[in-house]
């Protein structure tokens, strides 16, 4: 008769009822996405709200940063006469400097807007 090497017995696990509870709200959340009941509507709706108003609001940057540079050398035509580097003032700013704002404003709302994405699949992945 062969004795068999002791084995480890298994590792305990505590079970706590806020871990099940956790456990339960984590894929209930996905369940009410693809089930397109009305929470999950909502939570979508919530989503697609804020990603809207992202986007108008760096419209809004864009419009009133650049936009307004006309109705300043409107108010101010001693500023419209100014000729750094020998180009004029209004052509500088809106042939050539509008380009770095307008990137920096796409990049930011792309930062923004994927950073609410990353929020949004952290809430509907959401583990323990």
């Amino acid at each position: 008769m062969a004795v068999e090497p002791s084995q480890d017995p298994p590792q305990r696990v505590r079970v706590v009822l806020a871990d099940a509870a956790r456990d339960r709200r984590a894929g209930q959340v996905r369940a009410e996405l693809q089930e397109q009941s009305g929470v999950g509507e909502a939570v979508l709706r919530g989503l697609m709200r804020t990603q809207l108003s992202l986007a108008l609001g760096m419209a809004a940057v864009v419009a009133i940063g650049l936009g307004g540079l006309p109705l300043l050398f409107a108010v101010a035509p001693s500023l419209a006469a100014v000729r750094p580097f020998g180009i004029a003032l209004p052509w500088l700013l809106l042939g050539v400097l509008a380009y770095p704002f307008l990137f920096g404003v796409g990049a930011t709302y792309v930062w923004l807007s994927e950073r609410t994405e990353h929020e949004f699949t952290e809430l509907v992945d959401r583990k323990p």
